[in-house]
């Protein structure tokens, strides 16, 4: 396998050879040692889903909202199918350093640190000739020590005039700066600087650039304030009307943009009237929701573009691989929910685009089912590090595999057709219980097991209840906005079976049995929803 992978990345290596050297009248031969390495700019941002990256297409697209971004969709790859295993912040950038599942790497909540000794991604690019760097939001706890360069905020930072933690004579986290700007700027000012300056020119670069934006609460910088001002944005169809979603007690599950969820909702961080009757105070929230997200969006993509502009300046642009993704989806009003956390496809799904034209085609979008976990070893691949895997011990194993193949259009005749998924922080913050499910190419099956477990619940376990379990069906294929849950309707007692059979399946691959949870476990085995008998 390790041999293959190398296979297709030396491949990629030449092509850009050839593509540089088309002007010779002679043929040479091309060696490993020749070979130039491709730098690689992973850019990360936080809770921006795909409904708003308007290559997507989703209904925020005639907004324009995102022209840098989408220009790596032309002239690259676009992933269709893409998604997190565990939809929140901390877990989700755990499990792409580690290539790991949550509960393998440690790492299931917002509290946990993830071991340095699983901070595989800048240890194995590193030792394969990569000078690397980590700027923007970290959020795992511990020291980026593994990184030549980091410059992170603490914890989730703040949007205006940001800290950050940099490397410096007092102990972690000790050495700290102050920048006197919007933290989208800020962090692209510092990337472009280290870019100018890094001491290791002689070696290809390596850089996680992660934005905090667009994380609720959104705060875009000031020169965004008044746009979209007299725009009415779209609402999401499912925000007023659920149809036959989700759990039946709608009242207590989930935060929302409307008045539904009484404890929290977004017309209370939006500051809106509470003496509006429901349909006015939902109007009135969405469209402030709405427009602050897409604001702070736009900050977002104006940096993704003094990037690409400075790589095309220096003439690093196409011997560079450019990934834009983010840790997770999120929910903007589709069945009046807001957050992410949810297995449901808005929350599940992570926009993935990937531009590098010396080995992949512009204007591709692929299909394939692929996660999170599977980030790590395609990282590791691009950078030719694939093979060092061999040296990691036995609790550093990685559980995914590397879509490179797939992204050169040579899918793996093997390859996964579904996705496994765990959210553990029963109704911490946004009242969304603890579930698990599988997600395949047509189905969706999520078991709410609604329990409690360690410090799943966050900062106190002890004030958070157990709630019941349930199931919920939905056919993606011809139900794609999940309006319709199959698991009252007999006539899929079948396909329930062969979906939970499947889960079941994947849980065994993924290790992750509940066999330290027997609760969880039985419940699992003994829950059958009355039409499914």
């Amino acid at each position: 396998m390790a041999q293959s992978m190398r296979t297709i990345t030396f491949f990629c290596f030449v092509l850009l050879l050839v593509q540089v050297g088309r002007a010779e009248e002679k043929p040479r031969d091309v060696n490993p040692g020749d070979v130039k390495k491709p730098n690689i700019l992973y850019i990360m941002s936080d809770d921006h889903t795909s409904t708003g990256i308007g290559c997507y297409g989703g209904r925020l697209a005639y907004l324009n909202p995102t022209p840098n971004i989408d220009r790596l969709a032309a002239q690259g790859v676009r992933l269709a199918n893409c998604f997190c295993t565990n939809s929140i912040c901390t877990p989700s950038r755990a499990t792409i350093l580690s290539g790991q599942y949550s509960h393998v790497n440690g790492v299931t909540t917002l509290i946990q640190p993830l071991d340095v000794r699983k901070h595989t991604v800048p240890r194995l690019i590193k030792k394969a000739g990569y000078e690397t760097a980590m700027v923007g939001k970290w959020h795992l706890k511990v020291e980026p020590e593994l990184f030549d360069f980091y410059t992170v905020l603490p914890g989730q930072g703040w949007y205006h005039n940001p800290e950050f933690r940099v490397r410096g004579p007092k102990p972690w986290p000790q050495n700290t700066i102050r920048v006197n700007k919007h933290s989208s700027d800020a962090i692209t000012d510092i990337s472009l600087k280290w870019l100018r300056k890094r001491a290791q020119k002689d070696k290809p670069f390596f850089l996680m650039h992660h934005f905090k934006a667009p994380h609720d609460d959104f705060e875009n910088a000031e020169r965004y304030d008044f746009l979209y001002e007299n725009e009415t944005i779209p609402e999401p169809d499912s925000l007023r009307n659920r149809g036959h979603h989700g759990p039946q007690d709608a009242e207590i599950y989930g935060t929302s943009v409307s008045k539904r969820n009484k404890r929290r909702n977004m017309g209370m961080h939006m500051f809106v009237e509470p003496e509006l009757d429901d349909q006015q105070y939902t109007t009135v929230s969405y469209q402030r929701y709405i427009k602050k997200f897409l604001r702070t969006v736009k900050g977002v993509d104006d940096n993704v573009g003094r990037l690409l502009d400075y790589l095309e300046s220096t003439g690093e642009l196409d011997n560079t691989i450019i990934i834009y993704t983010a840790d997770q989806g999120f929910m903007l009003g589709e069945h009046d929910y807001i957050d992410k956390r949810w297995m449901y496809e808005e929350s599940l799904r992570m926009p993935f685009l990937v531009r590098y034209p010396a080995c992949f085609k512009s204007g591709i979008v692929n299909h394939d089912i692929i996660n999170n976990v599977d980030f790590c070893p395609t990282l590791l691949e691009l950078a030719g590090a694939d093979h060092l895997v061999d040296e990691l011990e036995p609790d550093q194993a990685l559980q995914g595999r590397s879509f490179v193949a797939n992204l050169s259009g040579n899918t793996p005749q093997d390859w996964p057709k579904s996705s496994y998924y765990r959210y553990w922080m029963h109704m911490a913050h946004h009242d969304n219980p603890a579930h698990f499910g599988i997600r395949n190419e047509q189905y969706k099956l999520i078991f709410f097991y609604g329990r409690k477990l360690d410090d799943s619940a966050f900062y106190n376990p002890d004030l958070v209840s157990n709630t019941e379990p349930f199931w919920e069906l939905y056919d993606i294929k011809n139900d794609p906005e999940e309006m319709v849950n199959l698991i009252d309707n007999p006539a899929y007692k079948e396909t329930f079976n062969q979906l939970k059979t499947e889960l079941y399946e994947a849980r065994v691959k993924a290790g992750d049995t509940d066999e330290a949870y027997p609760d969880v476990k039985k419940l699992f085995e003994t829950v059958v929803p009355p039409a499914m008998k």
